[in-house]
């Protein structure tokens, strides 16, 4: 009998402590204002692997969960993060109640904000491109930070550009084989039906790609991951566009088994922030899903963006004394119009069909088709016979008189010998006539018409000195995806994918104004005889509008990558693997006989391959509930991407000498404390990119010697940097604190210190020397002494300090100050070299050539510090049929005026030239620079029923 009891006693005391170990947590998850379910709600338990989503209903259930205290995470895009406390240690079951998730209309609202600061950076300066883009989807303070206080001052995180992250449209990647990079144009001013995203940042895991070093984005728009209703919004801004209208329109899923989305918007602008740029962009999307069966799934999506901007002008410090901080010399007047010279216009339509395959409970195929085609345009104006039509040309400018010098006296130095006078006049010149002439070069183009009295009655079309052209990509792109993701047991989750893309690249000068003219020679003016001719195959043409000329050439690219990774979570630790490789294949095909290169112009260039591997790994320890420690490392190799994989492909097929595949490493730290009321991150990271390559053009001055056989010693050329080395080290940290229930405040820090980490080689190609003989003139210039040197066009620091406070009647306001500082311009690499201290006309080195004023005249330069105020806030009212949505910010609110990056003048490119141009005081050739928006608004109103 006693032992009858003791087994049964015995039976009952593990029975009860199997009870307390495994417990329930519930919650039902409304909308806050609506009161109306929530669904796919992710709802997490921090530091373990318990994930839910909430059902039709809102409910979410845990079962079986160990006996411990939680933080619970609710997160749902478009909604304020709910984190909970909950202790199951002395109760088998928790039911949260109702959890009501509000509205984020912080973070909704200044997604708008991104596209303003991010579109117009492409082009203009390869070393000022923003990463803001990338984190619109973020709700980490510090990456917030980044976006949109940070973003307007072209912050890039962890000092990498945005070829370094793969972002993904339903699972195919969105870079460029051109450049590497995305163009978020694509699918720009469509905020509603692209906030779905998925972020990781540096090389943590991605279920979708292996990613690059700066990490991954996946932008879904599944039709029936949409919660179902309308949404019309209006805009104004005084930014790059002036106002902004947009409507979406989501089913959800039917009983039919169909859902789809509509989007459509306009932004416009007769004149942005800066002088004379034009605006004028349309969206269009629709996305179709029918579900086929339980495991079956087709969506169909189809994007329209049209993107028509004129383009900003960098100025020199001379310029913008003379003018303003706004000011642009890329337009001027016609017939009382704004007209830019210089206007970017993308147009690229795709449409994406993805099959959604749930094998089974635990396993999922999803699988993608994308075609891309369109085509990218960049104005500009062409001459022949004539003089150059932009405004702040040197020769017009005050500071080309006021730094003459006499010619070289043997092997020394002219005499100072400034000429005020003339300086003056051009002054004066330049003050009334500060833009573009447009009816100048219409009376060029034309050829008076006189009266029996020789008096002018008029005026008749005659052959074109000036004209307007495109430089054109219409690129056609076919992408294939298939991604696998496996939970193969409770504690191994498996990913898999392969991707194919094909790009057929038409590049060309499109001509598509002749001013007034009726023809333009298709002829290069700067070279004489055979040498002008576009194409040998067709000389001598006269072009007229939407014909091509210049240069015409295809540019042929594919790539084919696949990555698998392993995930593997346990109780106080998460660890992955993953491991990735590609083949990429460029060709090029020209399609013009250039005359300056008649044998390595036209047909096929030879095939260039790369073959490339990574391998990337991390652990997750669990410290607490509250607390986690996380590993991340990587190395992979990528191929050069294609721009820099030709040395000059609008004219001939040469490909980069010692073109080599880069290779990139990185390694970050990061611990993560978090409670309901603390939020807080630090990160310590290292990256190295190494065996990059840069392609450059420019005219520079005094850059070749007779030795080099060219008596001639200015020269247009191309520069092209291999083995260029980066290595970036720094820290984030981010701080969220939630003081009461309706103050919060915030602080986040950005240190970093990024260096050029190699002495690249430089080559200079020289198109005036070639010959059938020498069909590649290029001039080894040795070694350009870059190490240690910054990289430019990002501040390397930001510190960012916030105060929010949100009233339970659904309001709030904001502030936060912003402080930028260390921002360097890009140098010359030429003026790095040996040959800068080498005088052209006698092969022997400037006797004045010191190294003290060498350090002097080689010093890079930093950009001033930046202190920005930024004033946000909102409110939204619920009434019985809508949501209506109000959203106001002032970004620089005590105007500060700044520079966000710059970059030296190649033009002098050895040391007397640079030394007598900056001892002048007015130098001829100083620094050019970017400037930074001023005071601007953003007023946002939305409808939602």
């Amino acid at each position: 009998m006693r032992r009858l009891l003791v087994l049964f006693f015995g039976v009952g005391a593990v029975c009860a402590t199997f009870a307390q170990e495994q417990s329930r947590i519930s919650a039902k998850v409304l909308d806050a204002k609506t009161l109306q379910p929530i669904v796919a709600v992710v709802v997490s338990i921090q530091n373990t692997n318990f994930t839910q989503l909430s059902n039709a209903e809102g409910v979410v259930i845990f079962k079986a969960i160990p006996a411990a205290d939680y933080l619970v995470l609710f997160h749902s895009q478009g909604y304020k993060d709910a984190l909970f406390t909950v202790s199951t240690q002395n109760t088998l079951a928790v039911d949260l109640g109702t959890v009501l998730l509000e509205l984020d209309q912080i973070t909704d609202q200044q997604a708008a904000i991104v596209q303003i600061f991010d579109e117009d950076l492409a082009d203009d300066n390869s070393s000022s491109e923003s990463t803001s883009g990338l984190l619109q989807s973020s709700k980490d303070a510090f990456q917030q930070a980044a976006a949109f206080n940070w973003g307007q001052a072209r912050f890039r995180i962890r000092g990498l550009d945005s070829e370094n992250a793969t972002t993904m449209l339903n699972g195919i990647a969105m870079n460029k084989i051109y450049d590497g990079r995305p163009n978020w144009n694509n699918w720009g001013g469509l905020n509603d039906v692209t906030r779905n995203q998925e972020l990781s940042i540096g090389t943590t895991p991605s279920d979708y790609t292996f990613g690059g070093i700066l990490g991954a984005q996946q932008i879904n728009t599944r039709a029936s991951v949409y919660r179902a209703g309308s949404r019309i919004t209006f805009s104004g801004t005084n930014t790059n566009y002036r106002w902004r209208a947009m409507a979406t329109y989501a089913s959800g899923m039917e009983k039919s088994g169909w859902a789809y989305v509509v989007s459509a918007g306009k932004r416009y602008a007769q004149e942005g922030h800066f002088e004379g740029t034009n605006y004028n962009a349309n969206s269009l999307f629709i996305s179709i899903e029918k579900k086929l069966e339980d495991k079956h799934s087709l969506n169909f999506t189809g994007i329209y963006t049209s993107n028509e901007r004129g383009k900003n002008s960098p100025n020199t410090a001379e310029v913008t004394q003379l003018t303003n901080e706004t000011y642009n010399s890329y337009w001027g007047y016609q017939n009382g119009k704004i007209r830019n010279s210089r206007v970017k216009t993308i147009e690229e339509p795709m449409v994406i069909l993805n099959h959604y395959f749930k094998i089974n409970d635990h396993t999922n195929l999803n699988s993608a088709v994308l075609y891309q085609f369109g085509k990218i345009a960049n104005s500009n104006i062409d001459y022949q016979n004539a003089n150059s039509p932009d405004p702040t040309y040197y020769r017009k400018m005050p500071s080309y008189y006021s730094s003459m010098y006499a010619p070289d006296n043997g092997e020394f130095s002219g005499d100072f010998i400034p000429d005020y006078e003339n300086a003056e006049k051009s002054r004066l010149t330049f003050l009334a006539n500060p833009q573009i002439d447009w009816e100048t070069m219409y009376r060029a183009n034309q050829n008076p018409v006189t009266d029996a009295n020789s008096n002018i009655i008029g005026y008749e079309p005659a052959q074109s000195h000036y004209a307007l052209y495109e430089d054109r990509n219409d690129d056609k792109t076919l992408a294939v995806n298939s991604n696998f993701n496996s939970q193969l047991s409770e504690n191994l989750i498996v990913n898999a994918g392969i991707s194919f893309r094909d790009l057929h690249s038409h590049n060309y000068q499109k001509l598509t104004d002749l001013l007034g003219g009726v023809s333009f020679l298709d002829i290069d003016g700067f070279y004489s005889g055979t040498q002008a001719q576009s194409d040998l195959n067709h000389p001598n043409r006269m072009v007229k509008v939407g014909d091509t000329y210049g240069y015409n050439y295809q540019s042929l690219a594919a790539v084919i990558d696949a990555f698998t990774q392993f995930k593997f979570s346990y109780h106080k630790i998460d660890f992955y693997l993953a491991q990735t490789f590609s083949k990429t294949q460029y060709q090029r095909e020209g399609l013009y006989k250039n005359g300056i290169y008649p044998t390595i112009s036209f047909g096929k260039s030879q095939k260039l391959n790369f073959e490339n591997f990574g391998f990337k790994g991390g652990m997750l320890f669990k410290i607490s509930g509250k607390q986690s420690l996380q590993f991340n490392t990587s190395h992979l190799t990528k191929a050069p991407n294609l721009r820099n994989s030709f040395s000059n492909a609008r004219l001939n097929n040469t490909i980069v000498d010692g073109l080599e595949n880069e290779t990139l490493n990185s390694l970050d730290a990061t611990y993560i404390f978090r409670t309901p009321k603390i939020k807080t991150r630090l990160t310590a990271y290292f990256s190295n990119i190494k065996n990059a390559t840069k392609i450059s053009f420019f005219y520079a001055e005094g850059i070749f010697d007779n030795e080099a056989g060219y008596t001639n010693t200015n020269a247009f050329v191309s520069q092209t940097l291999t083995h260029l080395d980066r290595k970036n080290i720094g820290a984030e940290f981010s701080l969220e604190y939630q003081m009461t229930p309706t103050f919060k405040t915030t602080f986040s820090a950005a240190y970093g210190k990024y260096t050029f980490d190699s002495n690249p080689n430089v080559s200079i190609n020289n198109d005036a020397v070639a010959t059938a003989e020498n069909s590649n003139p290029s001039f080894d210039f040795g070694t350009a002494f870059l190490k240690n040197y910054k990289q430019a066009g990002m501040p390397q620091q930001a510190y960012s300090l916030g105060l929010e406070y949100r009233d339970p009647k659904y309001w709030w306001i904001g502030t936060n100050v912003n402080f930028l500082a260390e921002n360097y311009i890009d140098v010359s690499p030429i003026s790095r070299t040996n040959r800068f201290y080498i005088n052209p006309a006698s092969g022997f080195p400037f006797p004045e050539a010191t190294e003290e004023r060498a350090a002097e005249l080689l010093q890079q330069e930093k950009l001033d510090s930046a202190f920005l105020v930024n004033l946000l806030g909102g409110k939204s009212w619920r009434t019985k049929k809508m949501n209506v949505g109000l959203f106001a910010s002032i970004n620089n609110l005590l105007d500060t005026k700044y520079k966000t990056g710059g970059y030296e003048q190649a033009r002098n490119a050895n040391f007397r030239q640079l030394n007598q141009d900056v001892s002048s005081g007015t130098p001829s050739f100083g620094n050019k620079y970017y400037y930074g928006y001023g005071r601007t608004y953003f007023i946002n109103l939305n409808f939602s029923f």
